[in-house]
């Protein structure tokens, strides 16, 4: 029996995705920090040229392990890691400069519903109500944990939120394609090639701010080690390693948590006050997370022939 067919499995891939979430929560925060120093295009050469680095000596470091995919498979996974790394933090890290983190938070909760549009559109798969209702009480949850915290941005804050909704879009992509090129492959395998295309593209991109390259301080350089080994390295195995077990959309309903985890820090690091329509938004949102992954159980009948459009779940 598949680990993810299991019980344990099945919970083993939740946390992982809740982790990963956890990890990026705050990846908004340090990124704005950070581009006080360096560009956002050179953010993510650095961040992502270093991630590569880590993930090329774990692999080499580890013994055994997946098959290495042959060369059709590498350039799917190549094509889901400019998708993922580089065009949707391209996206990102300018949407985040332009508008506001409160935007940002909001913004993302609007991901799963990409998603599962994406996924009816490619897969023509039916998607539970239980699912659907979920994912509308989580976007709904969100926006309640944001809306008193939004601050009024300047003139380039309506762009900086359409550069973050085409992220929504292109983190679709993402999670469908991922899920047919990553067949096969561990989440290391899969992730150290997708980050080495991430990390080219990212290369090419920033050397429009080639200009404005200057030596990152002290503090800004930990922030960038940061993003790359817990935001990049930790983030992405986890969140593959989840989303190879379980269907696309009820991973990233879960990432309807990062706006939670992102008040939590708030609070506990930089000592903010939340109000209550904020708490109540949370308490939302973890329930919308919980009701998008509920599955009914239903006898399925093997099809006679197999068709590689279905998605792993």
């Amino acid at each position: 029996m598949n680990e993810g067919d299991t019980g344990k499995g099945r919970v083993w891939a939740i946390c992982a995705v809740v982790a990963a979430a956890l990890f990026w929560s705050s990846s908004y925060a340090v990124t704005k920090e950070v581009l006080a120093d360096v560009g956002p295009l050179s953010i993510g050469a650095i961040r992502f040229t270093l991630a590569a680095v880590l993930l090329g000596i774990m692999l080499r470091m580890r013994r055994g392990g997946a098959a290495r995919p042959d060369a059709r498979q590498r350039r799917l996974i190549y094509l889901s890691g400019l998708l993922g790394i580089t065009a949707y933090f391209v996206l990102e890290n300018i949407g985040v400069e332009l508008s506001t983190a409160s935007d940002a938070s909001l913004i993302v909760a609007t991901y799963p519903l990409m998603t599962m549009l994406l996924e009816l559109v490619i897969f023509r798969i039916r998607l539970p109500l239980f699912r659907i209702g979920g994912v509308l009480l989580a976007a709904l949850g969100a926006f309640l944990v944001v809306r008193n915290g939004a601050e009024v941005g300047g003139g380039d804050r309506w762009l900086g939120d359409v550069l973050l909704l085409l992220g929504g879009l292109v983190w679709a992509g993402y999670n469908v394609l991922a899920k047919t090129a990553g067949r096969g492959q561990d989440s290391l395998n899969l992730t150290y090639y997708q980050t080495v295309a991430g990390a080219g593209g990212f290369l090419v991109a920033s050397l429009w701010e080639a200009r404005d390259w200057q030596l990152p301080g002290a503090s800004a350089s930990a922030l960038l080690a940061y993003l790359a080994v817990a935001c990049s390295v930790g983030g992405f195995l986890l969140y593959n390693y989840g989303l190879s077990r379980m269907t696309s959309s009820v991973a990233v309903n879960i990432l309807n948590l990062v706006p939670v985890f992102g008040v939590l820090g708030a609070v506990v690091i930089n000592g903010e006050s939340v109000r209550l329509p904020q708490v109540f938004g949370g308490v939302i949102i973890i329930a919308g997370v919980a009701l998008g992954m509920i599955e009914r159980r239903t006898p399925v009948t093997p099809p006679v022939v197999a068709d590689d459009r279905t998605p792993v779940g």
